[in-house]
């Protein structure tokens, strides 16, 4: 049982009811499709959202790197338009918005298009499905490129959504995705990514065949560090006949080894999700008995989980610290962590900062290298526990 991730309170509500709903991972074994049900409607989540991607310098950068090569690859200019689904804050089309390109985002949190609008990113408010992709095409706005970063899993009318990008790309249009690999999800344990406000978990296979099922074909498939190990699909429409690169056939074959189109593969993760939370209750008990503070850095989703799986408070935990500062002066789902501003942990020192966002470690550890001053140390949990 699970809050809502992004749910942060505020300190007027720490006496209301919280409501918690069952955090259940559900696998089809016709399409092999890894799923949550539907508890929430997507409105209640993502009206208004905490999470603001600009806030990560490296994915802002990771961004930049990806807007270079699409300009170049595909001959973007003035007469092209690119289109983010999902877009947030405009961390992506800005970069776009810089080269002279049209952009348009499609993004459902008021409070973060706000963000993007004023940064220069023409941003729609809605969510994105076959009816507003029709009247976009009917009003002769059809991508170029489309993108859609870390937004398949968040979508509970998954066909509709694809139906849409369908409906949306040009015929000669390029559909890139990425989203966290359901591979290394089970490999390395990384239970923390799972929540409410993600409805599926995707592998190459169980996303090549939604998208087949709509007239989309992947071509070619990229391999990617962020979000502790991401797919970034290429996708056409079918009709281009477009052969896929060796890379998309050499990832389905492993996929296949790993055993995810079988039950095998998926057998692994609930007792690698058991010993990381007698892991780092013992770590956190130990440095309690032993006088040691220890403050957590940033207010992740993924963090919301891991805590409240593991009954984590402020008796293991005084406070975290992020960049954000919507999430400042408030306090986790469930688990009622008050949450700082990082200049917190120069005026606290505390002995162990644990870095909850574990996929930006480098960029976290680097951020904060002044903790080696009075002898702090830095702790991940995953994909194992380790003290640095």
């Amino acid at each position: 049982m699970s809050p809502l991730c992004e749910s942060f309170l505020l300190r007027s509500q720490l006496d209301a009811m919280e409501p918690f709903y069952p955090l259940r991972v559900q696998l089809c074994e016709t399409c092999w499709l890894v799923q949550l049900s539907e508890y929430v409607a997507p409105e209640q989540i993502f009206s208004e959202y905490a999470y603001f991607s600009s806030f990560s310098d490296s994915w802002v950068a990771h961004a930049g790197r990806f807007a270079h090569t699409m300009v170049k690859q595909l001959a973007l200019d003035g007469d092209s338009l690119v289109v983010e689904l999902g877009s947030n804050d405009g961390y992506l089309l800005r970069h776009f918005v810089a080269a002279g390109i049209p952009v348009l985002g499609i993004e459902p949190a008021a409070n973060v298009a706000a963000a993007a609008r004023k940064n220069g990113v023409d941003t729609d408010v809605r969510f994105f499905g076959a009816a507003v992709a029709g009247a976009l095409a009917e009003s002769g706005r059809r991508a170029d490129l489309l993108v859609g970063n870390n937004v398949l899993a968040q979508v509970p009318a998954l066909n509709d959504f694809v139906a849409g990008a369908k409906l949306l790309l040009k015929p000669e249009g390029l559909f890139t995705i990425e989203f966290p690999h359901l591979l290394r999800l089970l490999v390395e344990g990384q239970f923390d990514t799972i929540y409410h406000e993600h409805f599926s978990y995707f592998s190459l296979r169980s996303a090549t065949r939604v998208l087949a099922a709509h007239g989309l074909a992947v071509v070619d498939v990229e391999e990617l560090p962020t979000h502790g190990g991401s797919l970034r699909l290429h996708v056409r429409h079918v009709e281009l006949g477009v052969q896929p690169t060796a890379a998309v056939a050499a990832l389905a074959e492993r996929e296949l080894r790993a055993g995810l189109d079988s039950g095998e593969g998926y057998m692994d993760l609930a007792p690698r999700v058991e010993a990381a939370k007698r892991d780092i209750l013992a770590f956190l008990i130990e440095a309690t008995r032993e006088g040691q503070s220890v403050a957590g850095y940033g207010a992740p989703g993924k963090a919301n989980t891991f805590l409240n799986y593991c009954g984590i408070r402020t008796d293991l935990v005084s406070y975290t610290v992020d960049r954000n500062p919507y999430k400042h002066g408030r306090f986790t789902p469930g688990t009622h962590i008050p949450i700082h501003d990082p200049d917190r942990l120069n005026e606290t020192r505390p002995d162990f900062v644990w870095i909850l966002p574990w996929n930006l470690r480098a960029e976290i550890a680097d951020q904060l290298a002044d903790i080696r001053s009075w002898g702090g140390r830095f702790v991940v949990a995953i994909p194992s526990l380790e003290i640095f």
